[in-house]
């Protein structure tokens, strides 16, 4: 089998004599996650879309779940999909852009350039394409370039499909994937970190945070004695978040918000952050979980993507009523719902699948109480059980007609929980990362499950530290300091 796969969204307008590479359908690289098991190939995602949770999203999303590379990766995409996130990019783009032709050259630069795997086809931009690529990488990226009287400047970067090119364009565009694809695959050029810094981004009006302003203020009297001054920063913010040593988001998580900002540009700012970026993208999203945890052998409750109404008959035939329906991307138990019948079902994900092209049907698994493993740099840090809200299925009972209702909890030392569930709960903080995770497991009769990992778990001063005290908060502060003084 060939080392590189293309994937795009229509096989029957694809030219298959322009590559030699195979080409498959989005829809049955996303609905076939064993065709390559065992096997790593290079992904090149063609769909034609690649909006926030299209198919040719989540194409790029399950690459990485799978162990496979690809280009674009998601992290690229969500880059692109507005200029906020990738505009501290452009001014180095720039200068290297009027280096290589300037606004009073005789033969002015075009006013959108397109570039394909880091080439434009135009000698004069062969050294911003590559730079272009480094930053981005992938297939097809077409510049918006704004002539001024003495200076180019770029109002717009954006991923372009191939169905949009030209004759010209497609035959240039075949030319450098063959090019590409001929070489080694190459990681993009790590970038040197910048001056350190402290922040902990909160949000005073959210309604669940995951840690509440008193419990921050503890934790900061606790990094005070350890030489760390810890600042709570706002949305905001983002303009001076340079001016710290490192960030700790406390605000609920989403791809979507300026959470996602905060923690992109910390990493690009080269300073150790909480949540990371790869870990936001992985675990706000229930799709790339699922599959995640089964390539690396981790028990989840039974499956079935759900993509149109096609899938509804199979999801009854594998899983039964009841079952549990989820939009990829929620949390605090939102966008989860039971449903007891296919005419539930119907209703339900007809709805839900107006907004996400798709869903996952799960097997309910009824339980008194979740564990929830919290780790930390692979490492077991709390463990508590949250139990059920009253006369309700799960923690947080969210349609109340009024302010959300919680189950409670019971805390637990390290030493106190089932070898299993923290074993378990370790492997699947593993394979996400290295940062701060809460891992949420039931444990039942049939053995140990994986709900969910969460990017940004709550850390309640007497609720997820009243059995190890104070060492959980000491520990952050040292997987802060230790990645800062790296």
């Amino acid at each position: 089998m060939s080392d590189w796969v293309i994937i795009a969204s229509a096989l029957a307008g694809f030219d298959h004599a322009a590559t030699t590479h195979k080409v498959l359908g989005t829809r049955d690289y996303l609905a076939q996650p064993e065709m390559f098991r065992g096997a790593r190939p290079n992904i090149i995602n063609l769909s034609r879309s690649y909006s926030y949770q299209s198919r040719g999203y989540y194409a790029s999303l399950l690459a990485a779940a799978r162990g496979q590379r690809v280009i674009p990766s998601v992290e690229t995409i969500i880059d692109l999909s507005a200029r906020k996130l990738y505009e501290n990019a452009i001014p180095e783009l720039e200068d290297v852009l009027n280096k290589c032709v300037s606004a009073t050259d005789d033969d002015p630069a075009p006013v959108r350039l397109r570039v394909f795997f880091g080439t434009s086809g135009d000698a004069r931009f062969e050294r911003f394409c590559r730079l272009l690529f480094d930053w981005f990488r992938a297939p097809v990226l077409e510049v918006t370039i704004k002539h001024g009287a003495t200076w180019l400047s770029i109002p717009r970067i954006a991923l372009q499909s191939t169905t949009k090119l030209d004759a010209p364009d497609r035959e240039r565009f075949f030319e450098a994937m063959a090019r590409y694809t001929a070489r080694h695959w190459k990681d993009a050029k790590a970038r040197a970190p910048a001056r350190y810094s402290f922040a902990t981004l909160v949000d005073t009006n959210e309604a669940l945070p995951p840690s509440s302003i008193d419990s921050l203020k503890h934790w900061s009297r606790i990094a005070a004695r350890m030489g760390v001054a810890v600042e709570p920063i706002g949305r905001k913010d983002l303009p001076r978040l340079a001016t710290f040593d490192a960030l700790f988001i406390r605000e609920t998580t989403s791809i979507s918000n300026h959470t996602y900002r905060f923690a992109r540009r910390a990493q690009q700012e080269g300073m150790p952050v909480i949540d990371d970026p790869v870990s936001m993208i992985r675990c706000t999203n229930k799709v790339y979980l699922n599959e995640l945890m089964a390539a690396n052998g981790i028990p989840v409750p039974a499956t079935v993507m759900l993509i149109g109404a096609e899938d509804f008959t199979r999801a009854a035939d594998q899983l039964g009523f009841p079952m549990v329906l989820k939009v990829p991307d929620s949390s605090f138990s939102r966008g989860v719902k039971k449903v007891g019948s296919m005419a539930e079902l119907k209703a339900l994900a007809g709805a839900w699948l107006t907004d996400s092209e798709v869903l996952i049907a799960q097997a309910y698994m009824p339980t008194t109480f979740d564990w929830r493993i919290g780790v930390l740099g692979g490492k077991p840090l709390f463990a508590v059980q949250y139990l059920m809200a009253k006369k309700h299925w799960q923690i947080v009972k969210h349609d109340t007609g009024g302010k959300p209702l919680e189950g409670g909890f019971k805390s637990f030392s390290l030493a106190q929980v089932p070898p299993l569930v923290l074993d378990t709960g370790l492997r699947a903080a593993r394979s996400i990362g290295d940062g701060l995770y809460g891992v949420d497991l039931k444990e039942t009769d049939d053995g140990v499950f994986v709900i969910e990992v969460n990017d940004n778990p709550n850390m309640e001063h007497g609720v997820e530290d009243a059995a190890e005290k104070d060492e959980v908060w000491i520990r952050l502060t040292n997987w802060f300091i230790e990645r800062i003084t790296i």
